[in-house]
């Protein structure tokens, strides 16, 4: 049963056991509701303890049900709260480690609540597109103030319990417990107290009963639609928190019950919370690679060498050192060693500055880097990454002295964004211990990492450098070997797409006002310009020796022509001034554009915001269709997670194959096949994958 029951002398400790966070399933709910009539039904017991085991007391919902009728399959989680509320013996809810979502919203419906210290508190539901649902906006603005209890809401981030517990006021918790090795103790002892208070038949506390006021409540609740409008933007769950709040402090307890639900169920339909939740569950879906099992044996990773102390080798390195693990950093010359720390110390610098990192924290990562001109010193790191220039033959060099140096065991990793990572396993006499690693620029921000899995790329080297990724707070994403891997080769079309949107009649800051209007982070042209636009024209070089078929806009050559490599020369696409960021329109680059297209005979024609997003949108979705269809990537929903973590996708459409489903993907290929007509686009690129095809004529989705 997943939820325990023992009994220590006159009380009965009910103890939540739904690996990992004892989510609050039907089988759960249904526990909780019999453990409390058997407690009930004993006369020698006069109070009930609600805890729970492992690592959390309860996250919450459990992920698994979620969109199932088994969520809201009776006894549904308002049901067990008020089976709770109206237990004839007092409960007391002891909380520690991790209490969120219902989990928060099940403690608030007990009589009494004891927490250890360090318990993660929060109702995180604005994270999935909902407000909390099960008396969250009801409950906690009475235990902890309309105005703390408003920003927990609003911006579903965990406080932790002992800095709640100093709120003036709070009546979250009746007692904060001296530590979590005590809290069961504790909690026992003050059952017993409570039991022997309430032994005169008086009546239980309850949150519900608790006047719920703001002295200033029409000004403070029009400042924090104002502050919330702000930082909202795409998504409607936010305000709608403070509707629900705000409903707390004006209507009948039961009547804002009513509000809350109304408002969760329908946001559980919106477009945003249905993207949010489906990326909720991609991200956890990653990490499970069908072929590796759970239980795959993981090889110790104590110490990491990386090769090369450029911008890409110094934002790796940080990852490691942010995680405790000693970083050795190689180069070929000291000087190219010393602007590498020197850009890390820097990077470290700016968040002591800002307050993000203490002095001694900094001094203690900085402790764990050393560096290195030999390779004859990096042979005992247990992994190695590559961090040096993209071009294969480079890579060789590197591999084979690292085959040479390394220890038996050692994981060779490359951080390679295109090549063949079977060639680079190659050049070693162990290819079983070579795996891609392709961290994103910046390597120390940028969360996403793809894995890239060789054909000899071991089980344990795969469950090593996963469990790794999470150790450095990285999304990892498993990709099979072709050029680009998932993310690259999808944005490569992408990117001809909007070469031919300008050879047709738009300026680059038409296409970026549309994509970013649609939500992505910047349009091709910005992202062009950051990424450095000469390396798409190193790709598009060796494209016209590999593909002479392949169509392609000649505006972006040109532009290169010229120099224009964007922000690190101060002028690509746009202009910028030194040290700043802000794109500049520059009227000799849309001048190029017009005349490149006169002297190609093209007439310019009044292009949509509307095709421009489905031209570059559906060029996503197309490419990683056919990724599917190889088996390059595992699931839809991991090229999902890619374009999110990696490329900027907009979080509230929950990636481009998620988007494609919403949009039905029979308009998907309609549109695809009125692209293909136009005689300027590549009209073979337009042809629908098969799989999209199939699933399209079937009406289902990725």
């Amino acid at each position: 049963m997943t939820a325990g029951y023992q009994v220590h002398g006159d009380v009965a400790v009910i103890t939540l056991n739904n690996p990992p966070v004892n989510g609050l399933g039907l089988s759960t709910r249904q526990a909780i509701v019999q453990r409390l009539e058997q407690a009930e039904n004993d006369a020698a017991v006069k109070a009930i303890v609600l805890t729970g085991a492992g690592k959390a007391f309860s996250g919450g919902a459990d992920i698994r049900e979620f969109g199932s009728p088994k969520a809201i399959q009776e006894p549904h989680l308002l049901s067990v709260i008020s089976r709770v509320e109206n237990s004839s013996k007092p409960v007391i809810a002891a909380l520690h480690s991790v209490c969120m979502g219902g989990g928060l919203e099940l403690a608030l419906g007990a009589h009494y609540r004891i927490a250890a210290p360090g318990c993660s508190v929060a109702l995180p539901e604005v994270k999935l597109g909902l407000i909390p649902g099960a008396g969250g906006t009801q409950r906690l603005p009475r235990v902890l103030g309309v105005e703390a209890a408003l920003n927990m809401i609003v911006s579903g981030e965990p406080v932790k319990s002992e800095l709640l517990a100093q709120l003036p006021g709070q009546k979250l918790f009746d007692r904060l417990a001296g530590s979590i090795e005590t809290l069961a103790e504790e909690a026992l002892a003050f059952a017993r107290e409570m039991a022997a208070q309430h032994a005169d038949g008086s009546a239980f506390p309850l949150v519900r009963n608790l006047p719920c006021k703001h002295k200033d409540g029409d000004a403070y609740f029009q400042f924090a639609r104002n502050m919330v409008k702000g930082m909202a933007k795409n998504f409607p769950a936010p305000p709608k928190c403070v509707d629900a709040v705000e409903a707390a402090t004006q209507k009948k307890f039961a009547d804002g019950m009513a509000f809350e639900r109304e408002i969760f169920i329908n946001l559980m339909w919106t477009p945003q919370s249905k993207s949010l939740r489906h990326l909720f569950t991609a991200e956890r879906a990653a990490s499970k690679i069908p072929d590796v099992p759970e239980g795959t044996p993981k090889r110790a990773i104590e110490s990491v060498a990386v090769i090369g102390a450029g911008t890409m080798g110094g934002g790796i390195a940080m990852n490691f050192l942010n995680a405790g693990i000693p970083v050795k950093m190689l180069e070929m010359k000291q000087e190219a060693l010393e602007r590498g720390v020197a850009t890390i110390r820097k990077n470290y610098e700016a968040q002591v500055k800002k307050g993000k990192l203490k002095a001694d924290k900094y001094e203690q990562r900085m402790g764990l880097l050393s560096t290195t001109l030999s390779y004859d010193e990096i042979g005992s790191a247990d992994l190695v990454i590559e961090a040096v220039f993209e071009e294969i033959g480079v890579k060789q060099a590197v591999f084979k002295e690292l085959d040479r140096v390394m220890k038996p065991g050692a994981i060779l990793a490359s951080n390679t964004s295109t090549l063949d990572v079977n060639r680079i396993a190659n050049f070693t006499q162990r290819p079983q211990d070579v795996v891609g690693l392709h961290f994103f620029s910046p390597a120390n921000v940028m969360k996403l990492l793809e894995v890239v899995r060789g054909d000899a790329t071991a089980q344990d080297v795969l469950a090593t450098v996963m469990a790794v990724a999470k150790k450095i707070g990285k999304t990892a994403v498993v990709s099979g070997v072709c050029d680009g891997f998932i993310g690259n080769r999808m944005i490569e079309q992408y990117g001809r797409q909007a070469g031919f949107l300008l050879d047709e009649g738009c300026t680059p800051e038409q296409v970026d006002k549309a994509m970013e209007t649609f939500g992505m982070a910047m349009g091709p042209f910005r992202m062009g310009d950051l990424a450095g636009n000469d390396i798409g024209w190193a790709i598009r070089k060796r494209r016209y020796q590999e593909k002479p078929d392949m169509k392609y806009s000649k505006t972006a050559d040109l532009l290169c022509e010229q120099g224009r490599f964007g922000q690190k020369t101060g002028a690509g696409w746009y202009d910028y001034l030194p040290g700043k960021r802000d794109a500049i329109p520059n009227a000799e680059v849309v001048q190029m554009i017009e005349d490149h297209r006169a002297a190609a005979g093209i007439t310019p024609r009044k292009i949509s915001d509307e095709e421009i997003v489905q031209r570059l949108v559906f060029s996503l979705v197309n490419e990683a269709a056919r990724i599917l269809e190889e088996g390059i990537a595992n699931k839809a929903s991991d090229i999902d997670v890619v374009y999110i973590f990696g490329y900027g996708f907009p979080v509230h459409r929950g990636g481009p194959l998620n988007y494609a489903n919403e949009v039905g993907l029979f308009n998907v290929v309609q549109a695809m096949k009125r692209f293909a007509k136009n005689p300027l686009d590549d009209a073979k690129f337009w042809e629908p994958a098969p799989l999209l095809a199939k699933l399209a004529a079937a009406g289902e989705t990725f």
